[in-house]
């Protein structure tokens, strides 16, 4: 079996975030960046599934993005993966979703993976359209949001987080693709003797240009912060005092109370 991991580097989301100059992403210089979180569920299940299979599958980790997305990719190498694919693109933010998933399309065809794997979305854009397009490009079932996942003698049963706190049961044959989301499960923290194994890893090298080659179909046309809003009024002391200045606000700025 030929296992396929997606995974992206992201910023982390405790950080300061400003434009950059062009208004089109963030500025990056002040930044630290991790593994997308989902992408993280992605690479667990996908080792767990190797455990599984006694060690048979082989597992490619992919990802686009600049020199620094190396460390995202040796950290799922850790995780367990076999061997990486590093798309090197320094502009990997001007690229809208249809361009990164014909690009891991591109690359995937030739491969003939049994299964791929991808987190739901990527924490920074958010659009969760990817891993649905690279089905779609390949021709692949597709199952998203897994919050639970079991394979057996080349069919996997997925279960999917639906709208409402509604679980779905699917079955899918494969070859396919999946996207994974919280919960799914406890993503496990690289050994010291797994970092030190995943550095004499085969990281190979592409270009944008050795893939495909697809036009935006959208482009980010700005993006700014939300506007500030004024501050919240703090209310203390007892609380028939409370009360008494809440109604007296209620009525004097708000329409609530007439």
């Amino acid at each position: 079996m030929k296992i396929l991991v997606c995974i992206k580097q992201v910023p982390d989301m405790e950080s300061r975030f400003r434009p950059n100059g062009e208004k089109t992403w963030y500025d990056e210089s002040d930044l630290a960046f991790r593994m997308n979180e989902y992408d993280e569920y992605a690479v667990e299940q996908a080792v767990q599934l190797k455990e599984q299979l006694g060690g048979e599958p082989e597992i490619t980790v992919l990802s686009i993005g600049p020199e620094r997305t190396v460390e995202a990719i040796k950290k799922a190498l850790a995780m367990g993966g076999d061997r990486a694919v590093h798309i090197r693109d320094d502009r990997y933010y001007q690229k809208d979703p249809w361009q990164i998933a014909s690009m891991i399309a591109s690359y995937a065809k030739g491969e003939a993976f049994d299964l791929i794997f991808t987190g739901m979305q990527s924490q920074d854009r958010g659009s969760a359209q990817v891993g649905v397009i690279v089905a779609e490009l390949l021709g692949l079932s597709c199952a998203t949001t897994l919050v639970g996942f079991s394979y057996d003698g080349g069919t996997i049963t997925v279960k999917r987080e639906l709208e409402g706190g509604i679980k779905g049961v699917a079955k899918l044959k494969l070859p396919a693709l999946v996207t994974c989301q919280l919960g799914l499960n406890t993503p496990r923290y690289p050994t010291l003797p797994n970092i030190m194994k995943a550095k004499k890893k085969e990281i190979a090298s592409l270009t944008p240009a050795e893939l495909s080659g697809e036009a935006e179909l959208t482009a980010t046309a700005a993006i700014y912060p939300p506007a500030k809003k004024g501050g919240g009024l703090v209310l203390e002391g007892d609380i028939g005092v409370q009360v008494d200045r809440l109604m007296g606000i209620l009525k004097e700025k708000t329409a609530v109370l007439r």
